[in-house]
């Protein structure tokens, strides 16, 4: 048994010193615990074990040693002599080494110096870069004044560039002042282009306004709003439908920052308040724009010749406007409400003294309204962008009143043209449609005519409808230049009433009166006159109810201007009454040229003379013509007429150019005053009561039946008296006449026949002519 125990003993210390040689020798601890926790004496025979094994590895190792020891000899030799060589060669190293470390240390200092430096350094270098970026080129030379070179500033270089500093900032101002004169200098050229552009979409709105006002009803729809100042798009509405792209009505407007480029403004704006000198740049900013206003303003010397020079006017000052309206907003304080407002009154004042000027040029209506729908349009532009623009729709009412003077201007010549082609004859009509067309065109109602049968004749000539439409043709051009003015109806309806009463008083009225004293009107033109100018009078209720009709304000209305057509007409047809008294008694007096009396005759040819007749044939059928005439139109010439022949003859008496006179000469005389006579009493003319005509010719009756009669005893005797047979004759008259009596050959002398037959009636006739001349002096003294 004891040798069993002896032999497994050995085995396990065996393992334990292989586990050991082989085995961390952290993991020892476990394995020499096992040989204390064994047979009491276990240990002892390890340690012997262990020490067998120690004495075993030392053979070992003696062994390996002397079989290596030459080698380990040699090498220990080589060892000492590679010694001796390095602390030589120490000593070199270390002293290159202090060099390195030297260089190292300065370079690393020089480093960090160029890193202080280059921040200055860099921008210098590439500032030529940078002038075109104004910005960042500011902001580096702030920074390098303020951060970087106080840094390096011991270095002559910064010190330099610090020098140079203002005088960079100076060239920054000039070239960004430069690209501002380039832009200023580009706008004055594309003004008229930007100002086209607005009032064409104020037109384009306007014209969409009116469009929305007549199809409110139809349904809700967004308003669009039209500017230079932003965006805008049509949605929802009458021009837009949603159902597919190519019915999509999206249009962009174009904006102020489409048709210029205000960047030059924005960069001199910023540089200049950067520097600090703002006030400098806002100064010469405002300061140029006065100037450009004032070339703006300034109109071509031709501009009223058409419209295209109003336009190029309007659009300048609109482009001028509108980019200062954008400044005003897009910038902060470079231009101010104030300067803007300043600058408009200053244009304003300017615009109105032009169109006063220029509009008093045109004597074209068309290229007056023109002008009125540019103004409208250019004052609703500026409107829409705030500018106060009611002096400029005053000034409307000056363009209106030149408008209506070129409108009358023209209208004078139709209505002459009107009166050239006249053939002053009643219109004839033949058939039913004739009728109805003349009609239409003109309001004529007679119950006598329309019971007649065709062909038949209407009293006025063709002239009395073509006016009354011209009349109408006014009125609506009249009405033109109201539109789109934000007046009332009864303002238009009173513009309307007074320049139809213009044309009516002045230039219809100028155009009769000159009518009526051409030399080529005759007696039967001026009795149509006169009819014509009495249906234009009854056709004034008419034009009253066409202005009505277009303005729908009442002519009841307080204060409504009534039509002055009425005396117009009036005035005419007297003028024209006026012209027949003239004309008949110069076509009298060319008759009375005609007569030829032998004033020596012995005794009348027994007949009245040949002109005379003639002249009294020719009243006769004048005063038929003159039955048409209205009123008591006929009565007063043919009264006017047999007065002046009455006054012709008495003055052919009387003439004295006419030394003598014969009985015979008295007696052929008389004969052609009862032609006279006899022509009044036949009523030529109806509506005279008893012998009114005959009046005419009572003081030649009276003074001839004195000398036919020789009734010189009666004449002197009743005298004065209100029953006297003679009252009408004048003694001077009668005086003047018996001395053409006289004949200083005494072979014809009436006083010889008296002396032959009875020696006492000449000193009756030398009693008769002291008592004549007596009478004569009494009534002069």
């Amino acid at each position: 048994m004891a040798e069993n125990e002896t032999l497994e003993c050995i085995t396990e210390h065996e393992r334990i010193l292989q586990e050991i040689e082989s085995t961390d020798t952290a993991c020892v601890g476990p394995t020499l615990r096992s040989i204390y926790d064994d047979q009491p004496n276990a240990h002892k025979r390890f340690m012997e074990k262990l020490d067998a094994r120690i004495r075993n590895h030392d053979r070992e190792i003696e062994k390996m040693c002397n079989f290596h020891h030459q080698g380990f000899v040699d090498a220990i030799t080589e060892l000492l002599k590679v010694r001796t060589d390095a602390e030589n060669r120490d000593v070199i190293q270390t002293e290159e080494v202090i060099c390195c470390r030297i260089q190292q240390r300065n370079m690393a200092t020089t480093v960090e110096k160029l890193q202080l430096c280059l921040p200055g350094t860099t921008p210098d270098s590439v500032y030529t870069l940078c002038l075109c970026r104004y910005y960042a080129a500011l902001k580096t030379m702030e920074q390098l004044e303020t951060v970087y070179i106080p840094r390096v500033s011991q270095y002559r270089f910064c010190q330099i560039m610090a020098e140079n500093l203002p005088r960079l900032r100076e060239e920054i101002k000039e070239i960004s002042m430069s690209d501002l004169k380039d832009f200023l200098e580009s706008i004055r050229k594309h003004s008229d282009k930007v100002g086209e552009t607005a009032m064409r979409q104020a037109q384009q709105h306007k014209t969409f306004n009116s469009a929305v006002a007549k199809q409110a009803s139809m349904g809700n729809y967004t308003k669009p709003v039209y500017s230079l100042n932003g965006r805008t798009h049509t949605h929802n509405g009458l021009m837009m439908d949603n159902s597919g792209d190519e019915d999509e009505a999206d249009e962009e407007i174009l904006t102020a920052q489409d048709l210029v480029d205000f960047s030059p403004v924005y960069r001199c704006l910023h540089i200049y308040t950067v520097l600090g000198d703002r006030e400098t740049f806002e100064n010469y900013y405002r300061k140029q724009r006065k100037k450009q206003a004032r070339l703006v303003l300034q109109p071509q010397a031709n501009m009223h010749e058409t419209v295209e020079g109003y336009r190029r006017y309007f659009n300048q000052i609109v482009g001028f406007f509108v980019v200062e309206d954008h400044i005003l907003h897009a910038t902060q304080g470079l231009v101010t409400r104030a300067f803007t407002d300043e600058l408009w009154n200053m244009a304003l004042s300017k615009i109105i003294a032009v169109l006063r000027t220029h509009s008093s040029y045109c004597n074209d209506p068309d290229l007056v309204l023109e002008l009125k729908n540019l103004i409208v349009i250019f004052a609703d532009t500026l409107q829409g962008y705030g500018f106060p623009v009611n002096r400029l729709f005053d000034l409307l009412f000056e363009v209106r009143d030149q408008y209506n003077e070129t409108l009358l201007k023209k209208w004078a010549l139709v209505f002459r043209e009107i009166f050239e082609m006249d053939n002053y004859s009643p219109i004839p009509v033949e058939t039913e449609e004739e009728y109805k067309l003349v009609v239409s065109r003109f309001p004529f109602h007679d119950a006598e005519i329309e019971k007649q049968d065709f062909p038949k004749k209407l009293p006025m000539s063709q002239s009395v409808p073509q006016i009354y439409t011209q009349v109408k043709e006014f009125i609506y051009a009249s009405l033109k230049f109201s539109e789109s003015l934000h007046r009332s109806s009864t303002e238009i309806d009173d513009m309307l009433r007074k320049s139809t009463n213009l044309l009516l008083t002045r230039t219809l009225s100028s155009c009769l009166q000159n009518l009526i004293r051409k030399p080529h009107i005759g007696l039967t033109e001026l009795v149509q006159i006169i009819i014509n100018t009495t249906h234009l009078e009854q056709a004034c209720r008419y034009l009253e109810e066409f202005i009505t009709n277009i303005t729908n304000v009442s002519p009841e209305t307080v204060h409504t201007t009534r039509l002055y057509g009425l005396s117009t007409f009036k005035d005419a047809r007297h003028a024209a009454e006026g012209e027949i008294y003239t004309k008949l008694n110069q076509k009298i007096d060319e008759f009375i040229q005609l007569a030829d009396y032998e004033w020596g005759m012995v005794e009348s040819d027994g007949r009245a003379s040949g002109y005379l007749m003639d002249l009294i044939n020719f009243l006769r059928s004048t005063f038929q013509v003159f039955t048409h005439l209205p009123g008591k139109v006929a009565q007063t010439a043919c009264m006017s007429a047999c007065k002046h022949l009455s006054t012709s003859l008495m003055q052919m008496l009387l003439d004295t150019e006419l030394k003598q006179i014969s009985m015979g000469a008295i007696q052929q005389f008389n004969l052609d005053v009862i032609q006279c006579e006899l022509f009044a009493s036949s009523e030529p003319v109806p509506g005279f009561q008893g012998d009114t005509l005959q009046l005419a010719f009572i003081d030649l009756r009276q003074l001839l039946d004195l000398f036919m009669v020789w009734d010189w005893s009666t004449y002197l005797a009743d005298y004065g008296q209100p029953t006297s047979k003679y009252l009408r004759v004048n003694p001077a008259t009668a005086l003047a006449l018996l001395e053409k009596m006289k004949d200083t050959s005494k072979k014809n002398n009436i006083f010889s026949q008296f002396r032959k037959n009875d020696r006492d009636k000449q000193k009756l006739i030398e009693t008769v002519v002291r008592q004549l001349r007596s009478l004569v002096n009494g009534m002069s003294s």
